[in-house]
């Protein structure tokens, strides 16, 4: 499985194309459609389905569009599949004090869960802290797409719906259980890999 930066797009998120043989994921559809799929056509691939990592609005700004064009669903964990259709949950409000809300994802993600992507899997390792459903995608067991719970230098914020420090913290320590040499591809800033992300974190 291959990994394709599309970074950054909108509030510096970035967003992720997997690709295996002709088959693709886009993790966190933050920068403009077209972009995407524009380079999916590049590489041969066909989009499969829409990973989120969150519904933060940042996360999810080409979210309905990309669907809409592909006829591909979106893909969330349980616990925030509530977000992107409220404002006040998704962050947007928060920060705009207006409403923006995208539709519901159509499938619901579970803790453990393997994803198919052609001939490799996608496994689904809920890290809840920076939202109650925030998740880490392992992908063929060669990197770690971590969303907004680690970057390269510390770890996401806790102060928007759903944030919770105390299970932030716990999630930390819970991926010290993973190869520390695995590289990790964050929601904001640059890769880097799990070991080094996880000592930069201030507890």
């Amino acid at each position: 499985m291959r990994i394709i930066s599309l970074c950054a797009g909108s509030w510096g998120s970035n967003c992720y194309l997997l690709i295996s043989g002709t088959h693709a994921a886009v993790v966190d559809p933050s920068v403009k459609p077209e972009r995407i799929l524009n380079r999916l056509a590049d590489e041969g691939a066909t989009l499969n389905f829409i990973l989120l990592t969150h519904g933060h609005f940042d996360h999810i700004v080409s979210l309905d569009t990309l669907r809409q064009i592909a006829d591909v669903p979106a893909m969330i964990h349980e616990n925030d599949a509530e977000l992107p259709s409220d404002a006040r949950k998704n962050g947007f409000y928060h920060f705009f004090r207006m409403e923006q809300i995208y539709r519901t994802p159509e499938q619901t993600l579970h803790n453990g869960e393997i994803l198919r992507l052609g001939e490799e899997e996608i496994r689904v390792i809920h890290t809840p802290g920076h939202t109650a459903g925030s998740v880490c995608y392992l992908c063929g067991e060669k990197f770690l797409v971590t969303g907004d719970t680690l970057f390269d230098e510390g770890r996401g914020r806790t102060d928007l719906y759903g944030g919770n420090e105390a299970q932030l913290l716990m999630t930390l320590q819970e991926l010290r259980a993973l190869p520390q040499n695995l590289p990790i591809y964050p929601g904001h800033g640059a890769p880097a890999t799990l070991g080094i992300a996880l000592d930069n974190v201030i507890y």
